[in-house]
């Protein structure tokens, strides 16, 4: 007997009748208190296991479970500690016997908090027990009672007293049960012994507020509840029980789902389901009879009687299905054909979704064997409801042994259902030559008058096909196998019946053999394939051998000697032929003479339809091995005679004489592309002697003026790529100079795509040169652009040639290349005035002003060359530029007068206008006036004819001059703001974060060392001086101490803490400070911080947001800026976008492209 005293364990004897005690101290109170001990209890079936001899008990403390053995010798087996849980939560054990691996021993159920243990306890042959871990499960919720209802399901009780059934295995919750109603007893008063004062631990009485073991127990499948008024007992429910629940609720689909899972041995939970597998499905199979048979009768009584057919019809589609899947299910096609049926043939919906339903079955071959009534009438349904296809497709899969035959095939050949036909013959008479018959009487006569084939005979005639070769191969049409012992059998039949001379009742003037002639009409090759298929299976058959021969020379008996076929048709019965005789067991023989007769046939030069046709013909025919038919040299000229080039093709490759297969491609003008293809690939792919490479180049280069006129692109890059070092001799070859400039052009301009690597031609600039000098002569307008993109050439020799065919927008764009620009200006400056006198001859009455819009484009190229270049001149070259310009849009101006202006006045004007406006960037505004003012014309009382030119050159000054203000007062204000707001973060004051120094974290108001200092910083850390030298974040500069904060540094010392000093020491940058003296602690009571008097410097902090300030609002440098404008408003220059003569325009910041103005409103700062 075991005993606690005093949370000490003891274990009591008696020995002859004297009553002695044995301690041994298992744990002390001080180790923590015992909750729960659980005994192993076994069944009297089980008081023979080898563990009970053990008498096993688990005990739960408040930490640690223990498995003991009591006999023979007190042991523990077993120790197990928690872990991590809720302080609150109940310790829990359970023992149950399970079987694992065919083998019962108890296993150890034990948790507190949310996650279950199991533990299963066995003994070895040695006689040792060994406890082993099995899945824990992990829950949502906290126990507090855990209870085995059989090995595989336990009932747990949660916190808010919620029952949870589980299924052990699978871990699956199976029901969720409120019990708040019982109003459970707990054992709170106990565990906190307040009848003794309370005198227990504090961990043992919150346990106990939840502690509910003397309130619930468990016997033979029951669990017992003590509530505060009754005792509530409560248990599983039995397979039946739980089946007739749902019947009661009307739920017949669960309970057929449920019954079916006990059938199947899925369920979970069962109880009252006992005996070997076959028995228990015997059972379950007798409940779930009587629920189809119930349920059968419930679909017919709750069928609606008036309504929509459509509804009654849904009623049973939701009903019907479900009996015919269980039924199916159980292999009860008895019950299902019988009583089920004769219930629902009562009503005519119901029947038709009964059959319906039969449908799935039938074709995925679940369901063979039905009845006749029942099959009479699935054939009668879908064919009263026009489904005709459906019918065929349930035929084919059914036993039709039992239907009567000559019912069935009159209704498939009334409704042209031929697979069903075929089958019914098959299966049902073993007859295979019938079908064949039916189908040829229709196909063949509209074949035999030459008429097209409607599609339904289309499909006839692609069926019969399929049904002769399936017979052939062996193999049951539609699907299936032909009885072995009647393969052999079948294949006789259909050759005798695919030979004959004559079919049965024929016509006085039918022709021989009629069936291998209406196949042969059909579809040759297809024809031809079923035959091939079935010679692969003729090895040592003699018989078979014999047919083969038969029927090979009843196809050349028919073709041959019959012109009715075309060309192609007689190609694939001798393509047939040489794919048969080339095979190495070849017993066929066809007479060489008929061959020489097809090649006749195909090459006959009388005869030009159909030329692609026969030429492919004859190309298959030699592929296929029949070229050792044919004597090759009268095969070559008879297809050269044909003009059969992709024969000589295939002929020459065969004798390895390639460069005579480009002459094929060339000649060809289907395939005359692919020349350069093939010349690539015999240049390149390797496994071709270099004699043959040779031949196929020289023969490219005889032709090269074919090709290049063929595909210059494909030529350039075919030359390029293979022969880059003789590209001088190709050109000497091209004596048109046309072509010679389209191959150039192909191999020179990069934009013409050619996939060749430029630099690796090297190209003599001469071949450049004569390329410029053929693009001047045939497309002078992409000079231009052409020579952007070109590279080698010389600038001497092409300014030559371009100044020989007069382009000067060509010459200029050379010359200032070359550097010259006042050539290049010269050149464009003449072309302009020549326009411009073209003008001035003009008729006043001239509506059409082509030249007009060439001065136009004339100006903008010469204005564009002059802001291209004027960057790089000093004042005096602009000047030399511009100037002129600009007198040779205003002579024209000078010539007309105000009595009789020119028309295009007003417009040239404008143009004078757009030149002011552009020259004015780079040439002074008084250098311009001066300019126009010291003219003769204008110097002698002319100004008002140039009065507008002038008066819009000031509007212009007055708007830059309003715009430059403007932006001069913003850019003082936006300075102004930035400097008040760094004046204001400088000076602001700093509150320290805490009361305590962050190095040795003690208040500074408790520090006893009165001549330390404080130091804060703008970062609101607060340091003793002699904590922060400790930590060597002192800089001595000049003579002066500076501080840095130990905190921020300290993460980065080597990289900031150095970057600060060393700008420090630059002078950029001063740590701030703030030195508190330790007076503050002159009086008790006054806890204020006295601030020693030290100059503001910026700290690391502070510069880090000055210099985020710098980075959001840079730009240009203001002081630039400021520089800048005040030069040019006390400056000579007038215009602040105008040069002055002193320094060259361009440097200005204005005309920097990346010049922004920072033009927002600043942001509101807070004081």
């Amino acid at each position: 007997m075991l005993i606690l005293r005093e949370q000490q364990y003891y274990i009591l004897r008696r020995v002859m009748g004297v009553r002695t005690c044995e301690s041994r101290c298992l744990f002390s109170g001080s180790k923590g208190e015992v909750c729960c001990i659980e005994p192993l209890h076994s069944k009297p079936e089980l008081k023979d296991h080898p563990i009970t001899q053990f008498s096993l008990l688990a005990m739960a403390s408040l930490t640690k479970i223990l498995v003991i053995g009591l006999k023979p010798s007190l042991k523990v087996w077993m120790t197990f500690p928690y872990g991590r849980m809720d302080p609150s939560s109940v310790p829990l054990l359970a023992w149950h016997f399970v079987a694992v691996h065919n083998y019962v021993n108890p296993m150890l159920a034990f948790c507190r908090g949310d996650v279950v243990h199991f533990l299963l306890v066995k003994r070895d042959e040695s006689g040792a027990i060994h406890v082993t871990k099995q899945k824990h499960l992990h829950l949502y919720y906290d126990l507090i009672n855990f209870t085995w209802i059989n090995s595989r399901t336990i009932v747990l009780l949660d916190s808010v007293e919620k029952l949870h059934v589980i299924d052990r295995q699978t871990q699956e919750e199976l029901e969720t049960v409120e019990i708040s109603e019982v109003q459970l007893v707990y054992n709170s008063s106990h565990f906190k012994s307040l009848a003794t004062g309370g005198n227990v631990s504090q961990a043992l009485a919150l346990v106990g507020e939840k502690a509910c073991y003397q309130s619930i127990s468990s016997y033979g499948g029951q669990i017992f509840y003590l509530g505060t008024k009754s005792v509530y007992v409560m248990m599983l429910r039995s397979w039946r029980e739980r089946v007739d629940h749902l019947l009661k609720q009307d739920c017949l689909t669960e309970a057929l789902a449920l019954a079916w899972s006990f059938h199947e041995g899925k369920a979970k939970a069962v109880v009252g389901l006992s005996g070997d597998a076959s028995k228990r499905k015997a059972i379950v199979a007798d409940r779930m009879v009587e629920i189809l048979l119930h349920y059968a009768d419930r679909a017919l009584k709750k069928c609606p009687d008036q309504g929509k057919i459509q509804v009654m019809e849904q009623h049973f589609q939701d009903m019907v299905p479900v009996i015919v899947d269980y039924c199916l299910l159980l292999q009860r096609k008895d019950l299902l054909f019988s009583q089920v049926y004769d219930k629902l043939n009562e009503n005519s919906v119901a029947k038709g979704v009964f059959l319906e339903c039969l449908e799935p079955y039938i074709l995925s071959d679940k369901l063979v064997g039905i009845t006749p009534q029942v099959m009479k009438d699935l054939i009668v349904h879908f064919q009263d409801k026009k489904l005709m296809e459906n019918v065929e497709a349930l035929i084919v899969h059914m036993d039709i042994t039992s239907l009567d035959i000559q019912q069935i095939v009159l209704m498939c050949w009334e409704n042209r259902l031929y697979d069903a036909m075929i089958y019914v013959y098959n299966r049902g008479m073993n007859e295979f030559i019938s079908p064949m018959e039916k189908l040829f009487r229709v196909i063949a006569p509209p074949l035999n008058a030459g008429k097209t084939l409607t599609d339904e005979q289309v499909v006839m005639g692609n069926k019969l096909l399929v049904y002769i070769s399936c017979c052939l191969a062996g193999r049951a049409y539609p699907l299936g196998d032909i009885p072995e012992d009647l393969v052999p059998l079948v294949k006789n039949q259909v050759f005798e019946f695919l030979i004959r001379l004559h079919s049965t009742e024929a016509p006085p003037e039918e022709e021989i053999y009629p069936y291998i002639r209406t196949l042969l009409h059909f579809d040759t090759r297809e024809f031809l394939n079923v035959l091939a298929l079935t010679f692969e299976d003729f090895k040592n058959d003699k018989q078979a051998v014999e047919y083969q021969q038969r029927i090979v020379d009843i196809l050349l008996k028919v073709m041959v000697e019959n012109s009715d076929f075309t060309p192609s048709q007689v190609g694939c019965l001798f393509t047939f032929l040489a794919r048969q005789l080339a095979k190495p067991d070849n017993t066929l023989f066809v007479n060489r003479t008929l061959f020489d007769q097809v090649l006749e046939f195909l090459c006959s030069p009388d005869d030009d339809s159909r030329h692609s046709e026969r030429q492919q013909v004859l190309l298959e025919l030699l592929q296929a091995g029949g070229i050792v038919q044919f004597e090759e040299s009268r095969l070559i000229r008879m297809a050269e005679k044909a003009e059969f080039y992709q024969i000589c093709e295939f002929m020459y490759e065969q004798e390895h004489q390639y460069d005579r297969i480009i002459d094929c491609y060339l000649r060809d003008p289907l395939r005359e592309e692919e020349v350069f293809n093939y010349i690539h690939n015999i240049l390149s792919i390797p496994g071709y002697s270099v004699e043959e490479k040779q031949s196929v180049w020289q023969k490219a280069m005889d032709h090269i003026e074919e090709l290049v006129a063929l595909k210059p692109c494909k030529a350039a890059e075919l030359v390029a790529t293979h022969f880059s070092e003789q590209i001088e001799t190709v050109i000497k070859k091209l004596q048109n100079q046309v072509l010679l400039f389209k191959f150039l052009r192909s191999l020179l301009d990069p934009r013409e795509g050619i996939h060749v690597n430029q630099e690796s031609l090297q190209i003599s600039p001469c071949i450049i040169e004569q390329f410029i000098e053929l693009l001047c002569q045939f497309s002078p307008n992409h000079v231009i652009e052409t020579l952007q993109v070109l590279e080698c050439y010389r600038l001497e020799e092409t300014i030559q040639i371009t100044q020989k065919y007069q382009l000067c927008e060509v010459t200029a764009y050379l010359l200032e290349k070359k550097g010259d620009i006042h050539g290049a200006f010269l050149i464009m400056l003449k072309r302009l005035q020549s326009k411009l006198q073209e003008i001035i001859r003009q008729d006043k009455n001239t509506k059409e002003d082509p030249s007009l819009k060439d001065v136009e484009e004339t100006m903008v190229e010469t204005i564009a060359l002059c802001q291209r270049n004027s960057h790089n001149l000093n004042q005096q070259q602009r000047e030399a530029l511009w100037f002129p310009l600009l007198e040779a849009m205003m002579a024209p101006q000078k010539l007309s007068s105000s009595a009789s202006p020119h028309p295009h006045s007003e417009a040239l004007k404008s143009l004078t206008m757009q030149v002011l406006n552009s020259m004015a960037a780079f040439i002074a505004l008084p250098s311009i006036l001066q300019r126009i003012l010291q003219d003769p014309v204008y110097g002698k009382g002319k100004l008002g004819e140039i009065q507008g030119l002038i008066l819009g050159m000031l509007d212009t000054f007055n708007y830059e001059q309003t715009l430059l203000e403007t932006t001069t007062s913003l850019l003082n204000q936006d300075l102004h703001w930035s400097l008040c707001n760094l004046r204001a973060s400088v000076t602001r004051g700093l509150n320290p974060k805490q009361d305590y120094c962050s190095i040795c974290l003690q208040q500074y108001k408790r520090r006893q060392e009165m001549a330390d200092e404080i130091i804060v910083f703008s970062c609101g850390h607060l340091y003793h001086s002699f904590c922060l030298q400790s930590k060597e974040c002192t800089i001595e500069i000049e003579g002066q101490t500076r501080w840095t904060c130990y905190k921020c540094s300290s993460s980065n010392k080597a990289g900031k803490l150095s970057e600060n000093s060393s700008e420090v020491k630059k002078g950029r940058i001063t740590p701030s400070q703030v030195k508190m003296s330790p007076s503050c602690h002159l009086s008790k009571g006054d806890p204020a911080i006295k601030k020693a008097t030290s100059e503001p410097v910026l700290d690391p902090q502070q510069i880090q947001a000055f210099d985020q300030l710098c980075h959001l609002y840079r730009g240009s440098s203001r002081l630039a800026l400021l520089t800048e404008l005040s030069q040019n408003r006390s400056g000579e220059s007038c215009r602040p976008f105008g040069g002055s003569q002193s320094g060259p325009a361009f440097n200005s910041i204005f005309q920097k492209e990346n010049f922004q103005l920072q033009l927002i409103p600043p942001p509101v700062t807070e004081d």
